[in-house]
């Protein structure tokens, strides 16, 4: 796959960003009084993998003036190394905009995390390719990787039309394109029709799509997998299946993927992975992880799949790369993955946790 070579940026992400409030300790919710607050969204999951390795990164978004949550999160995008760029809207009376809130917690044992997304009157709804200089961005300084996520491409029908756009904008400018389907049934709802249309303009520029078997069928309107159930290899043959069928709908993507996941309890997982690129299948078998907080390991794995992308690995390489950023998400209160070095990566990858001096 033949990247820019003379673009500024490794790789640019259109995001809303807000903010996640944790209980501390594991503890649920609903019995909580002291709360760790971070920076997150999907897009920007994926872009720490590369900016904390040091690769140039651009988060596009939407901020509220003066607000102190549009600070915190500025504040937090220049600590992970990330550009950032987008207008600072007013917020209007008491009912304006304002960033999303998530609360989750992380759950414990056999007790399931849980999670409650607080999204009204976003600023990032109002995303729009006329507030940012996509000429300059594109065309002039040069980009090697756009990220999108279905997240903001479902979010308004004002999102699902900014992203159409940036997606044909970078294609134009030799940028590869790059789409996380991420399907949630409650942007969907009463919307199908008009976000088929929006993901399958999206899909049709990209090299890499990744999601799970749902996120196919529903986003994209792919026929599900002919066999599968308990049986992990079946379920992995079936999907790879499943990827013959994308790949007929969208022969332009050369990269195909998903991460796999079975949970035991809370605290412990079994996690894998499926790429598709060099015209071959490359799986990351489920492997025993201990998990500190799920939230982002898919956005982890992507992350390292693009991150390997980046570099010119063999896709092979970047599944490795890809299943053990995703495991080092989940060693984490944040929501991404944050590493030292490759060294560190490769270490998950191998299974060597012993210390390192």
């Amino acid at each position: 796959m033949q990247l820019r070579e003379d673009a500024k940026w490794a790789m640019v992400v259109p995001t809303s960003i807000g903010v996640r409030i944790t209980p501390e300790n594991r503890q649920p919710v609903h019995t909580s009084n002291r709360y760790y607050m971070q920076a997150t969204s999907a897009e920007t999951n994926v872009a720490s993998v590369a900016s904390h390795l040091g690769m140039p990164t651009k988060v596009l978004t939407n901020f509220v003036e003066g607000s102190p949550i549009s600070a915190f999160i500025k504040a937090d995008l220049r600590a992970r190394g990330m550009a950032f760029e987008g207008p600072d809207k007013p917020q209007g009376d008491a009912w304006g905009f304002r960033h999303q809130f998530n609360i989750a917690d992380s759950g414990f044992g056999g007790r399931a995390p849980r999670v409650w997304n607080d999204r009204a009157g976003e600023v990032g709804l109002t995303l729009d390719v006329d507030d940012f200089d996509l000429d300059k961005l594109f065309k002039d300084e040069g980009v090697k990787i756009l990220h999108l996520s279905g997240l903001v491409a479902a979010l308004s029908p004002q999102t699902s039309k900014f992203c159409v756009q940036i997606a044909r904008v970078a294609k134009e400018n030799g940028t590869m394109v790059s789409f996380d389907l991420n399907y949630r049934a409650s942007f969907w709802k009463g919307r199908e029709d008009e976000l088929s249309e929006a993901f399958h303009d999206i899909a049709t520029h990209c090299d890499i799509l990744y999601g799970n078997e749902e996120d196919f069928q529903l986003c994209l309107g792919i026929k599900g997998p002919e066999a599968g159930g308990e049986d992990i290899d079946a379920e992995i043959g079936a999907f790879k299946e499943m990827i013959g069928r994308i790949r007929e709908a969208y022969p332009k993507a050369q990269y195909i993927g998903t991460s796999l996941r079975e949970v035991v309890n809370a605290n412990h997982h079994k996690w894998g992975m499926i790429l598709w690129g060099d015209d071959d299948f490359y799986v990351g078998s489920l492997r025993d992880i201990q998990v500190i907080d799920r939230i982002g390991g898919g956005d982890g794995s992507i992350g390292g799949v693009l991150y390997g992308i980046l570099k010119g690995w063999p896709a092979e390489k970047c599944m490795q790369f890809g299943w053990a950023t995703g495991a080092l998400a989940a060693t984490s209160v944040n929501d991404y993955g944050s590493p030292a070095d490759e060294a560190q990566v490769w270490s998950i990858w191998e299974g060597n946790a012993r210390v390192q001096r």
